[in-house]
């Protein structure tokens, strides 16, 4: 597994546990891509034939499936790399120079035939997932600028048409809704274009050929960036479908200086022949060993619907006082405990402890909740300035805008020149300056408001998120121990670009209904890791109608949070919120690092069924929002089981004992009744 070279003929191929990819240097010189799919006993049986015109209308660079296209001669389709040179010239003509192998990567070195210019394409491979990381890295070694005027960081090829496009759209408050079309003729464009959020559309496809949640063949990818994306996916008129995923091209314009080295961010994608299921796994499985620190995330209890801005330090401390009580492990105080900040108004940008809300600073109400046992987190939004900031009257200069424009507002805030070294040092020594005074475990990171006025540079749409994410990395090697929660409004920075970054969770929406948070967490299950999804019950957003119980059972499908009014809970409330953090507790384990299903059922009532599973348990969640007519039950069906272990669990208020092969292909009924009824039911292997 690995990497495969024959070198004699200019093949190559990337090895997977299950997959082989395998590309070729044709009888032009051009790159070829020549399959991808299960695994192959090596690339002997591979033939590169010669192409030759079908007509003046059918150049021979249309015909070929390149690897990497580039924009430059008779080519029409889709190119992943256009570039302007110094005299002008606007295309590119390559030749292939070589390659580079090592054990974690195979580069393979192109350049221009008449500039030197090089790009060079990467393979690494994470064999047990079945994935494949790709992406480009050019090099200007003239003497003088080129620009970027477009840069893709891989194409892949899929040999079938008759495919189906499953991805997600929205807004704010509605992220995450799946929607599926068949891909047809014509060009499918997934992009975002407003900088910081991707509420809308999601860096990530799947294109499936008649697949179920078990069976069937599955291609997917994701791309490693938030903001400007763009995905491309293209059935070509010469047969088969490409995808395209890389930095939107839209306003953006990389120049490179003579000596200069430009890396695209990582496209990761795979494949598999058994449904979405295993494509699930297959990429939680690599956030969980490649990216995500181990260990289990804590319960947390966050301020802000029980005071919104109005924060003051005894009530801050009754709040966590009661959060204790249910067993809450990490108090997080929200928006309001900084400057001027009374409303959405003032106060960010100066970062100093209000001393109204807090006259002897943080220290007292961390103490408190140290002194309880709890951690401690706190909220900031550093990327964004009010305009009667001090910050803004010091340093007028710091926001994006045009010398001729009246500056936009949106929220009454506008968006620091991240890009700018000394907005970076000015953010970076805020968190540092917060981290190093005070014991704080937990950051919760937002951006409320999106790009605009961006100024003359035409790159900095991608240079504000890689000064976020180095800013990030910068904190996390000097307090290896805080957990950094990346959120934008809610659910717009939910990307494997923030988790590479060192963020740790994801806020998946400000849509806290727990009925509605079915349906956004089920989509963002299909690529994104459960350990990484904060999931709260709240009182706000929620459905009068939706009781406690159903709210904790919908949160506790991820990294459980709880945002309510607690000081208005009753004695009653406290204590099954007691009981169900116990609950919740006690099945963690398995629901953040265990493997997670969405089953399927036949019956006629509308139930939503999931499941977690590891080598000594499983959790199984159940919910029906609304019983119908017919008021049927649902035959649940298990995965991942022992086949041959037995299984203890109460069914009904009856304990039970069952084989997993039992479990698994006869499965059990499960009976809920009324409206937003929820169980849930461990199973223990014997």
């Amino acid at each position: 597994m690995g990497f495969l070279i024959d070198e004699k003929r200019l093949v190559f191929g990337v090895e997977t546990a299950k997959t082989t990819y395998a590309f070729a240097v044709d009888n032009l010189g051009l790159l070829r891509h020549l399959y991808w799919g299960p695994k192959l006993n090596g690339l002997e049986d591979f033939e590169v034939p010669e192409l030759s015109e079908l007509s003046s209308n059918d150049p021979i660079l249309d015909l070929t499936d390149e690897e990497y296209p580039v924009f430059g001669g008779m080519r029409y389709k889709e190119n992943c790399l256009k570039v302007i040179f110094a005299d002008g010239t606007r295309d590119i003509e390559y030749k292939y120079v070589g390659y580079t192998q090592t054990e974690e990567e195979l580069i393979i070195h192109l350049k221009d035939v008449y500039y030197d210019f090089e790009f060079n394409l990467h393979y690494k491979t994470y064999e047990e997932q079945d994935l494949i990381e790709r992406t480009v890295s050019v090099k200007n070694n003239t003497q003088a600028v080129v620009e970027i005027e477009k840069i893709h960081s891989a194409q892949i090829h899929i040999p079938y048409q008759d495919l189906t496009l499953t991805s997600s759209h929205g807004r704010w408050l509605a992220e995450f809704q799946e929607f599926k079309q068949p891909l047809g003729q014509g060009k499918i464009i997934l992009e975002n274009r407003r900088g910081i959020s991707t509420h809308n559309h999601n860096p990530f496809f799947i294109l499936d050929r008649h697949a179920t949640e078990t069976e069937g063949e599955v291609y997917f990818g994701i791309l490693k960036l938030s903001g400007n994306f763009s995905t491309i996916i293209e059935p070509r008129p010469y047969g088969g479908t490409l995808v395209q995923m890389g930095i939107n091209p839209h306003d953006c314009l990389v120049t490179l200086q003579p000596g200069e080295e430009f890396v695209a961010p990582a496209m990761l994608f795979g494949y598999t022949n058994e449904g979405f299921e295993a494509m699930s796994h297959h990429m939680h499985d690599y956030a969980k060993q490649n990216v995500l620190r181990e260990g289990v995330r804590p319960v947390l209890y966050n301020s802000w619907e029980a005071t919104e801005f109005d924060v003051h330090c005894d009530e801050q401390i009754a709040l966590a006082k009661k959060a204790k009580e249910m067993g809450v492990e990490l108090f997080v105080i929200d928006d309001g405990w900084f400057g001027e900040r009374h409303s959405d108004a003032d106060g960010l940008g100066d970062w100093y402890v209000n001393e109204d809300k807090f006259p002897e600073g943080l220290n007292p109400l961390i103490h408190a909740v140290k002194d309880m046992g709890m951690m401690f987190g706190i909220w900031i939004e550093p990327e964004m300035v009010n305009p009667p900031t001090q910050l803004l009257k010091d340093h007028p200069d710091w926001i994006y805008h045009f010398e001729n424009r009246v500056n936009d507002t949106s929220r009454n805030q506008m968006v620091l020149n991240v890009t700018l070294p000394e907005v970076q040092e000015f953010i970076f020594n805020m968190i540092d300056d917060l981290l190093s005074k005070y014991e704080i475990d937990y950051i919760k990171w937002d951006a409320n408001r999106p790009i605009s006025q961006t100024g003359v540079s035409r790159d900095m749409w991608l240079r504000h998120i890689e000064a976020v994410y180095d800013i990030a990395r910068r904190v996390k090697a000097k307090y290896p121990h805080l957990l950094l929660e990346a959120c934008a409004s809610g659910g717009g920075r939910v990307d494997y670009g923030m988790l590479e970054s060192s963020f740790d969770d994801f806020w998946t929406s400000d849509n806290t209904d727990a009925y509605d948070r079915l349906t956004i967490q089920n989509t963002y299950s299909y690529v994104y890791p459960v350990k990484a999804m904060r999931a709260w019950v709240t009182d706000a957003n929620n459905r009068s109608t939706i009781p406690l119980t159903f709210k904790f059972h919908s949160a506790m499908m991820g990294t459980l949070g709880m945002g309510c009014n607690i000081l208005k809970f009753t004695d009653e409330d406290m204590k099954l919120s007691a009981e169900l953090i116990e609950e919740y507790k006690q099945i963690r384990e398995v629901v953040q690092n265990g493997d997670f299903y969405r089953l399927q059922h036949t019956s006629s009532n509308n139930y939503y069924c999931y499941e977690y599973a590891n080598e000594t348990e499983a959790a199984l969640f159940v919910f029906l929002p609304q019983t119908q007519i017919s008021r049927t039950g649902v035959r649940v069906k298990l995965r991942g089981l022992d086949a041959n272990a037995q299984y203890t669990f109460t069914l009904a208020g009856t304990e039970m004992k069952k084989s997993g092969s039992y479990l698994m292909n006869h499965g059990i009924d499960v009976k809920l009744s009324g409206d937003y009824a929820s169980t849930i039911i461990k199973f223990k292997k014997a």
